[in-house]
């Protein structure tokens, strides 16, 4: 399409906040016109606060108006689906935050709007733009490091997030992990066949008592042969833990945390660096940036989105393969889900 990409924006929590902030000043392509949350006080602050025109609690407002050429929805999980399928029946292009809904029916449901429609629609999965992961997929890709053996993922939260959330979030396999899943699937460049997971409550009781656990281990075997282990812990004293290592034939690439500096400190001590960038706010701020200037491309130059619906769905089928393996502690391939 010719022109600015006009763009409604609902949900205007720390998420809806960080795109409106990236579409407001460092994608020229597009312009918010509109944002929408359920807390009008909210919406109206994110609106001032971005020099976005209209605020309102009411979606519909964004979903029925003819001027807006593409949704992004940052509302809570339990929203998705029925929004991604109204902005679909709006004719609107989408952008939906993970997950599309935390059962696959749902989700089916609403891919099936969306490809009746003919809208574009990109999921939340930032972490593919990333630089430093981008490198490695491209590495892998290349064939630098030879045929891929195994995948280490390291994920690790500096602090738990409210068990309020928790009791919503569908746990930490579909919360925490879904991010890992779709990390996995990148890098390697193939489906995982089979999971299994083992985790415990190792980080609050109250997690636990609200029906999750925050300390997971997941191993993956992937239909090309290459094998896979994924480490979350919802709590890690020094700081957001995030790396990976690919393992191959030929050798091997890794990433390292990111951190403020580099400047290391050596003494009678020891020796001392910084600690990684505190959450994912900081760790991803280029990430989100990219993600959000690949969807507005996408739309321009009419070409298919980078995040697709089915790559939506696929870490879903992960995360619920997994929470199975761990209820019933086997292995589960992911044809026993969906």
């Amino acid at each position: 399409m010719a022109g600015i990409v006009r763009v409604g924006i609902i949900g205007a929590g720390r998420i809806g906040q960080v795109h409106a902030e990236n579409l407001a000043y460092r994608i020229p392509e597009a312009e918010v016109v509109a944002i929408a949350d359920i807390d009008e006080r909210a919406a109206a602050a994110c609106a001032a606060r971005f020099g976005v025109p209209a605020a309102t609690d009411n979606p519909h407002a964004i979903l029925d108006n003819p001027a807006i050429d593409a949704v992004l929805i940052c509302s809570p999980t339990e929203t998705h689906a029925m929004l991604m399928e109204a902005a679909a029946a709006a004719n609107k292009h989408i952008f939906c935050e993970k997950p599309i809904a935390l059962n696959l029916a749902a989700i089916d449901h609403a891919l099936a709007a969306v490809e009746e429609a003919g809208v574009k629609l990109q999921i939340g999965f930032n972490r593919r733009f990333d630089p430093n992961f981008r490198h490695v997929r491209e590495m892998v890709a290349a064939g630098k490091i030879g045929e891929p053996h195994i995948l280490r993922i390291t994920s690790r939260d500096p602090a738990p997030p409210p068990v309020s959330y928790i009791k919503a979030s569908g746990g930490i396999f579909l919360d925490m992990t879904i991010h890992d899943f779709d990390m996995a699937r990148y890098l390697i460049g193939s489906e995982v066949a089979e999971v299994f997971a083992a985790g415990g409550v190792r980080v609050d009781p109250a997690i636990g008592e609200a029906g999750d656990i925050d300390t997971a281990l997941v191993t993956l075997r992937f239909e090309n042969g290459a094998i896979g282990a994924i480490d979350n812990c919802r709590k890690a004293v020094y700081g957001y833990d995030q790396r990976v290592e690919v393992f191959g034939a030929d050798g091997s690439i890794a990433v390292a945390n990111n951190t403020p500096h580099n400047a290391v400190h050596s003494d009678a001590e020891g020796v001392h660096g910084a600690k990684p960038l505190y959450f994912f706010m900081q760790r991803y701020t280029e990430s989100f940036i990219e993600e959000m200037r690949a969807f507005i491309a996408a739309i321009v130059n009419d070409t298919p989105t980078p995040v697709t619906g089915q790559d939506g769905r696929v870490p879903v089928v992960m995360g619920l393969a997994a929470w199975k393996s761990y209820k019933e502690n086997r292995p589960v391939p992911l044809s026993e889900i969906g």
